[in-house]
């Protein structure tokens, strides 16, 4: 077991929850994990059940104490995936399956939303540009089409929110994940009335109850029946931490205007630091609240990346491993591989944020193998990730380095190809890391309960720092006007199809 105190992070990620121990130094004394299952009972949805969650933190937290001494943890941070609905009864207990961000059944309850209130106010207000992966639409399409369940709901809340609950007994989110529900106010840091008061026209019930709005490092102790459950100290302070995308960007040690994190899991997070609160005309790009007031994330989301990769490598190697795609892409051209357009997640966010996108692959011949297939996929992500990057450049954030965290840190070439394509400079964490939402969930608490002689953690070092080379970024210039002109292609078609669906 290791000695001194520790810091525990747990993140509730799309596809399992990570943990990590920190010691004082920064350095991982421990680190554990535990999946779950996302089920997808109709097309477009996409459910997990919270008493899962709950058997994963257990899990976790088993783990991390078989490996260290519970006794000598400080406290422990929470990071979650958002949006994510959980929708509570009057004992706050769920009613029903947690809906994920994945899950776009509610796009025309978003739509619908928008119109009432005005898209651009929306924006204004939130910063948020509100689709049916938001709360509020969410619960809009449980209300037309679930009525009973929305009946007996009292509150609703997001993942990590019920997590907290779970810990503590306390009914509280975060300015990172209040954004999430589509109704956060950026400047007054409250719950938006116009946006709550258009939900309310079309809710029989009302809109059910919100958590309190807390800062990301309020701290609340551990329920005595939890502690005793889990074996841990009773009192125990849980912090109630941020959103993965907020603590993936800490756990990386960005901070400087301009740095970028990019946390690449299911789903590829692209966030630029920003000291202002700056607004895109375009609404290409979210803002989120980060866990220091005053400083901005400006967030693009590529849906369905990580997602694709593991797709990908079942359909053509038999395994789900992202390092196998990377593995039949290496020494492949990228100009030699047929496009990709990489919108399997039904739409598209990133900076595109168009919901009737889907993927497609483009010029595929007899001369290609399954390896340029790979090559095609990856070329896709690289370039709608430079879309990305070109957004904050325009925001007029420094072009500053992009620092690589998750499994597509450990595709052999990724990083390369990133700066590259974005002429940015690309920091790879040591050993492919990929618990930086946890590590950041961690640092919060250190933050939150300062110990004598225990500094924070200091920012993640970085085993290897990429240069763009010219003559490859004139290449990639190439490859994006080849990857444009084929997304207008698709974009027209797939409109046309929506138009004969809705005539019919």
């Amino acid at each position: 077991m290791t000695e001194g105190l520790l810091y525990i992070g747990l993140d509730l990620g799309t596809s399992g929850m990570k943990g990590v121990a920190l010691a004082s130094d920064g350095s991982v004394a421990a680190r554990s994990q535990a999946a779950y299952l996302t089920r997808r009972p109709s097309p477009r949805a996409a459910e997990q059940d919270a008493t899962d969650w709950i058997r994963a933190i257990k899990s976790v937290v088993t783990e991390l104490g078989r490996q260290s001494d519970p006794e000598s943890w400080v406290g422990i941070g929470l990071s979650g995936m958002l949006p994510t609905l959980v929708t509570l009864d009057s004992e706050a207990v769920p009613n029903g399956p947690a809906l994920t961000w994945e899950d776009s059944r509610a796009d025309s309850q978003g739509e619908q939303l928008r119109e009432r209130v005005g898209a651009e106010a929306v924006y204004l207000a939130t910063g948020q540009w509100l689709d049916g992966r938001y709360l509020l639409p969410m619960f809009q399409r449980i209300t037309d089409e679930e009525p009973a369940r929305a009946a007996v709901t009292a509150a609703i809340c997001s993942a990590k929110d019920y997590l907290f609950l779970y810990l503590t007994g306390v009914f509280a989110t975060d300015p990172s994940t209040a954004s999430g529900f589509g109704c956060y106010e950026l400047k007054s840091g409250a719950w938006a009335a116009p946006l709550l008061s258009a939900s309310a026209t079309t809710l029989p019930g009302g809109v059910p109850r919100l958590p309190e709005i807390l800062p990301s490092n309020a701290t609340r102790p551990l329920k005595p029946e939890v502690a005793t459950a889990m074996g841990l100290p009773e009192g125990l302070p849980i912090c109630l931490g941020a959103a993965d995308s907020v603590l993936g960007a800490l756990g990386l040690g960005v901070k400087a205007d301009g740095e970028v994190a990019y946390v690449a899991g299911t789903s590829s997070v692209i966030l630029g630091v920003s000291s202002r609160l700056v607004f895109d005309p375009s609404h290409r790009y979210l803002i989120t609240p980060m866990a220091e007031d005053g400083i901005w994330g400006l967030e693009m989301d590529l849906l369905a990346t990580g997602s694709s990769l593991a797709w990908l490598g079942g359909m053509i190697s038999q395994s789900r491993s992202v390092g196998a795609v990377g593995e039949l892409a290496a020494n492949l051209d990228p100009e030699d591989a047929p496009v990709f357009l990489p919108y399997l997640g039904g739409g598209e966010q990133g900076a595109l944020w168009d919901p009737v996108l889907q993927g497609a692959l483009i010029g595929l011949s007899l001369r290609h193998d399954r390896g340029h297939v790979a090559r095609a996929l990856l070329n896709g992500i690289v370039l709608e990730s430079r879309r990305c990057l070109a957004v904050l450049d325009e925001a007029g954030l420094p072009p500053l380095a992009i620092h690589l965290a998750g499994g597509s840190a450990a595709v052999p070439g990724f990083a390369r190809e990133l700066a590259d394509a974005t002429r940015r400079r690309v920091s790879v964490p040591p050993d492919g890391d990929t618990d930086s939402s946890a590590a950041g969930a961690a640092m919060l608490v250190a933050r939150a309960l300062p110990m004598p002689g225990t500094p924070a953690r200091k920012a993640a070092v970085s085993s290897g720092e990429i240069e763009p080379d010219a003559g490859r970024s004139a290449v990639w210039d190439r490859l994006f006007a080849r990857h444009d002109r084929a997304l207008a292609a698709v974009r027209t078609f797939f409109e046309g199809a929506q138009e004969e669906e809705q005539v019919e």
